[in-house]
């Protein structure tokens, strides 16, 4: 059963489809058709409405956990409720939750494992950090096995922020400049399910690929990837000017993701290790919805 159909869920659906029955908890009827096309079964129900989730009790044994907490306040009672309902019947055995790198706040450009304490500096980190805890609570509690996939920037030829490319909103210069990390929405998807069968009970990986740079060199490549002007570099102060409080909250961070774990104990291999690779399949993806809307 899959909590939070959005991209990932859209993307992961047809990989279990063949070979187990899927359900996707849906909020509004009108997404319904569009999951049933995929291979789900969709159920309705409401993160926000406890009422709602009765009927989640006990449908499956496998829950892929993809559901942002709420955009505001400090915890994630979406997770809690979410819980509360598959405790009152037969207990899943494994829960797999999509969580955000933003957990371990910045730091400073170092290398980031897994054992490193979480120390999120931001209310959007730190309600993920409030809903691992609550499902490591659960699985401590039921004996279901956890495993937590903390994903940094995704990104997909559909998912691309070349409007700001566009706009020629600025980066910072180099010498101010953060380190990012990036994962393509499609091996997001096969972790999920890697996920489901490997790895130990309450287990996180950084699901990140193998990329080390900056966020300004990331918006480098995508403006030659697509023939686009590439941004221009500002101080941090003049950026504060210009730029969203969302957008220069990323600007504040500066990650090298260690993989090291991702790689020996899930076994994926990603088809796009580098943002290169999925940069150049944005592009073909591009270039070929182009050549047939002609």
């Amino acid at each position: 059963m899959i909590i939070g159909s959005g991209d990932v869920a859209a993307r992961v659906i047809p990989l279990l489809a063949p070979h187990a029955k899927v359900f996707a908890l849906v909020r509004r009827a009108e997404a319904a058709p569009a999951l049933r096309a995929l291979g789900a079964t969709p159920i309705r129900g409401d993160l926000d409405d406890r009422r709602s989730l009765r009927r989640l009790a006990g449908i499956a044994p496998r829950i892929l956990h993809f559901a942002p907490p709420p955009d505001r306040g400090e915890g994630d009672p979406r997770s809690g409720r979410l819980v509360a309902a598959l405790a009152r019947r037969s207990l899943p055995t494994r829960l797999v939750y999509i969580s955000t790198t933003g957990v371990y706040g910045d730091c400073q450009g170092n290398s980031v494992p897994e054992t490193r304490p979480l120390r999120a500096g931001t209310a959007r980190a730190r309600r993920r950090v409030a809903a691992e805890r609550t499902l490591r609570a659960f699985a401590r509690r039921s004996g279901c096995r956890l495993a937590i996939l903390r994903a940094p920037g995704i990104y997909a030829a559909e998912r691309l922020s070349l409007a700001r490319l566009q706009r020629g909103d600025p980066v910072l210069r180099a010498e101010e400049d953060v380190f990012t990390n990036h994962i393509h929405a499609d091996d997001l998807a096969r972790l999920s399910v890697a996920a489901l069968t490997r790895g130990g009970n309450c287990r996180a990986w950084n699901a990140s690929d193998d990329s080390d740079l900056r966020m300004g060199e990331w918006y480098d490549r995508m403006a030659d990837t697509f023939g686009l002007p590439r941004p221009p570099r500002a101080s941090r102060r003049e950026i504060e000017r210009v730029l969203s409080p969302m957008m220069l909250s990323f600007m504040s961070e500066s990650r090298r993701l260690d993989n090291t774990r991702l790689h020996r104990e899930l076994r994926v291999r990603l088809r796009y290790p580098n943002v290169d690779a999925g940069l150049a399949q944005a592009r073909a993806w591009f270039d070929l919805h182009k050549e047939n809307s002609r």
